[in-house]
């Protein structure tokens, strides 16, 4: 395997997304190829790793995916010099329900593939007592391989000399230390950061970062820190559920995991990328159209005015297939309420209709065994994937699609929908499940 590290906290805000994003560019000035990862089922990061290394992120999720898949997925930083992983939320956050190969944490992915963890610290509030965390960070699972911390939020040369005489104390090495720096923050609204195509100059901001990383932290001691182990015997990516898929991809449409579109590409399937927000059709030769998740909420007058986009979609849905994913699940509902309590009909090929104005948070890994077929799988199968949104139901009075349950198997009921042609699921397919 490619040595790596895995960045990662002790909980979600704690800078290391801007940390990871500056390591990526900076080691890629060094003249370094560097692999992306991401652990866990974030659909936004992804882009922004894609945009500090010049290479593809991809995720590596040990509740959703089988061993196979993750060394399939593993498999993508061959050729590379270094893997610079990004972990989720806090290092030992995972689900209660083991999944196909773990509870979905980071530090399950970075024993897995034997990169050393960094953890990011933000020591803002305390000194010394940051020792403490790290100690125990460390010795929680004795097996995980600890390369150190980055203390981010120093206020002083005062603050960062008591900090590193607690981390002395403890025998935690220091890699590097970030003083406080109020431009650090990545913009962001409800689901978590905005997306990689929304930022205003992306380039700049991570130029930015890789600078400050250079200037704060032992570039040389976290390279050498870096290790790696055998993966995950490689399998294969997700197969595609079409010859011909006409993709929607623009800022309303953009959230499908990056193995999961590899997994097409690589077994000859032909992409056709549409922008519903330009009021484009599908291709109308498309086998398939399929509609990612996004911000419909967002741009929902736009997309109920987008009379091109709604008629070829509806064309295509009278002969061959359509679906669509949390946000486009609720675009092929027929209707859309938006924050303001504002109604946008949306394209009426299921009677989904889904409200922003009464919000209520869904949250979690997904388990679907298939009442019916949808594209690429039979009634039966069982899939894994993940949700993520704000909206609430208002009417789902179509035939369901599947059984879906959380990761501990409590039912849910965000079942989706089928009605002739079309289906749709408030969860993002990650996997079939190998179980």
């Amino acid at each position: 395997m490619t040595r790596g590290l895995l960045i990662s906290a002790p909980s979600s805000g704690t800078g290391k997304t801007t940390v990871a994003l500056g390591l990526l560019r900076a080691f890629r000035d060094e003249g370094l190829t560097v692999q992306p990862f991401k652990s866990g089922p974030d659909y936004i990061d992804p882009a922004f790793h894609e945009a500090a290394a010049g290479r593809r992120s991809f995720n590596l999720d040990t509740w959703a995916m089988a061993p196979e898949l993750l060394g399939a997925v593993a498999a993508e930083a061959e050729g590379a010099d270094l893997v610079i992983a990004e972990g989720s939320m806090g290092l030992y956050d995972g689900v209660a329900g083991k999944g196909a190969t773990g509870f979905g944490s980071s530090a399950e992915t970075a024993r897995l593939m034997g990169w050393p963890v960094v953890l990011v610290l933000d020591v803002g509030g305390q000194a010394q007592s940051a020792a403490a965390t790290a100690m125990g960070f460390r010795a929680y699972d004795p097996e995980l391989p600890f390369a150190g911390v980055i203390l981010n939020r120093v206020a002083s040369p005062r603050h960062e000399r008591l900090a590193r005489l607690g981390m002395d104390r403890a025998g935690v090495e220091v890699l590097g230390v970030l003083p406080r720096r109020g431009d650090l923050a990545l913009p962001e609204r409800h689901l978590g950061l905005i997306q990689a195509v929304e930022h205003p100059d992306l380039d700049a901001a991570i130029a930015s970062y890789a600078v400050f990383l250079r200037d704060h932290v032992d570039m040389a001691r976290l390279h050498a820190a870096a290790a790696g182990g055998p993966p995950p015997a490689p399998g294969h990516l997700p197969k595609p559920p079409a010859q011909r898929i006409a993709l929607a991809r623009d800022a309303a449409f953009s959230f499908a995991y990056p193995h999961v579109l590899e997994g097409w590409r690589r077994a000859g399937a032909e992409i056709l990328p549409f922008s519903p927000l330009a009021d484009e059709p599908p291709a109308p030769d498309a086998d398939l159209v399929w509609l990612p998740g996004g911000y419909p909420e967002l741009h929902a007058g736009r997309i109920a005015s987008a009379q091109r986009f709604l008629a070829g979609l509806r064309t295509h849905a009278a002969t061959k297939a359509v679906h669509g994913e949390c946000g486009g699940y609720m675009a092929l509902g027929a209707g859309l309420i938006d924050k303001e309590g504002a109604r946008h009909e949306m394209a009426g090929l299921l009677g989904l209709v889904t409200s922003y104005e009464t919000r209520k948070f869904h949250l979690g890994y997904r388990r679907a065994v298939l009442g019916s077929a949808m594209p690429g799988f039979a009634p039966g199968a069982a899939l894994r994937g993940h949700e993520f949104h704000y909206s609430t139901i208002l009417d789902q009075p179509d035939a369901p699609l599947a059984t879906v349950t959380d990761a501990d198997g409590t039912p849910v009921p965000e079942t989706g929908s089928r009605r002739g042609n079309v289906t749709g699921t408030f969860f993002h397919l990650i996997a079939e499940d190998a179980a």
